[in-house]
């Protein structure tokens, strides 16, 4: 892999930085969950659906039993006598052969020595026939999705408890003495919500050689440096991975979350985030998310399309992360740059201004990513 190495005091573009971090990164190895843990996860392929469902008919009401051409003309004026009395169901029940509806228990009279019908029916009424859920082949998750509750009612009624689905291992390494302590948490607890699973080292110390001595502990398919990115005295963390020569890039051309770093360790990408908490999560956004994504499978994210309600301003040059909230059917922006953590927590969603653009007009449709599910 090719070393990103700008000239001094030069930054490097956030698509350059991220094109290096997804170069033939692959997704991990899929594993099976029960599914009474697999909520959120991301699916993997899975065999297709051998048989139908439901497998054959089955009754969607409580009722009768009959075949639909038996009950032509029969009205509670003109009752048709059936030849032979019903079978009854229960909704969930499969259609004895031969039938197929259901009327209900009032429009068919069985006290005398012949049943009468007293209503038509078309065929299927009251019936889910064969098939009609999903047909026999189809597939029983959807690659690269997020298990819903609807996901896992598919596989339960296909007789499944277990799904297979891709966590990526994740280590989150915080730097000792790392400012107040709050970053790192948030960084293991954000990326557990978003599909991971999450191991926690803290370094004995903050220099180079005990930042470098945790990047060999423990397997992980993405580690997570918490702090230490600045050019503070004490900050080590770009040096800790020149040292060990994994360093791609370091000061990244976006704000907030200048002064992020990127490396690999052969195939095993790393992610230094800055120590202050919206730039750890402008830097989680921008940097990590992809990543994960990657790792998981997961595909392409569908922002949610709206007009801006103001404009949005931008400096040449640099990315920039605004965060946006919905107000009726538009995106007002609410902070870019600086993020304080009432925006952070108030916001609904986030967009990304590349670094070669000045902003966007008030009025302009923009796609925007959701930071929370709109209920």
């Amino acid at each position: 892999m090719n070393r990103i190495q700008p000239a001094k005091g030069v930054l490097t573009s956030l698509e350059t930085a991220l094109t290096a971090m997804l170069d033939e990164l692959a997704p991990v190895a899929p594993t099976f969950l029960p599914l009474n843990e697999a909520l959120g996860r991301i699916a993997a392929e899975m065999e297709s659906l051998r048989d139908p469902l439901p497998p054959c008919s089955t009754a969607v009401m409580d009722g009768w039993a009959l075949r639909a051409l038996d009950l032509t003309g029969a009205s509670a004026y003109s009752p048709v006598p059936l030849a032979a009395s019903p079978a009854w169901v229960e909704a969930g029940d499969a259609m004895p052969e031969g039938c197929d509806c259901v009327l209900e228990a009032d429009l068919v009279d069985c006290s005398g020595p012949i049943s009468q019908a007293f209503a038509e029916a078309i065929p299927g009424t009251g019936v889910r026939r064969a098939g009609e859920d999903m047909a026999a082949g189809g597939p029983v998750s959807l690659p690269g999705r997020p298990l819903s509750a609807l996901d896992l009612l598919v596989l339960r009624s296909a007789g499944l408890d277990k799904v297979a689905v891709r966590i990526p291992r994740l280590r989150v390494v915080d730097i000792a003495a790392n400012s107040d302590g709050l970053t790192a948490p948030f960084v293991h607890e954000y990326a557990t919500a978003a599909g991971a699973k999450v191991t926690d080292i803290e370094t004995v110390g903050r220099d180079a050689n005990s930042i470098a001595s945790t990047l060999d502990k423990g397997e992980c398919d993405l580690i997570l440096l918490s702090g230490g990115t600045g050019r503070g005295r004490t900050d080590a963390t770009a040096e800790a991975l020149a040292a060990r020569g994994a360093l791609i890039a370091h000061d990244i051309a976006l704000q907030p979350g200048q002064s992020a770093a990127v490396g690999r360790i052969g195939q095993l990408p790393i992610i230094a985030l800055p120590g202050a908490p919206d730039q750890a999560f402008a830097a989680f956004l921008a940097l990590v998310q992809p990543v994960l994504d990657r790792l998981s499978g997961r595909s392409e994210r569908r922002g949610m399309v709206l007009p801006l309600a103001r404009k949005i301003s931008s400096g040449v040059g640099i990315a920039e992360l605004v965060l946006l909230k919905r107000e009726q059917a538009a995106w007002m922006p609410l902070a870019a740059s600086r993020l304080s953590l009432d925006h952070m927590r108030s916001a609904d969603a986030w967009l990304i201004v590349p670094g070669d653009s000045e902003g966007h007009a008030a009025g302009t449709p923009i796609e925007a990513f959701l930071l929370r599910d709109f209920t």
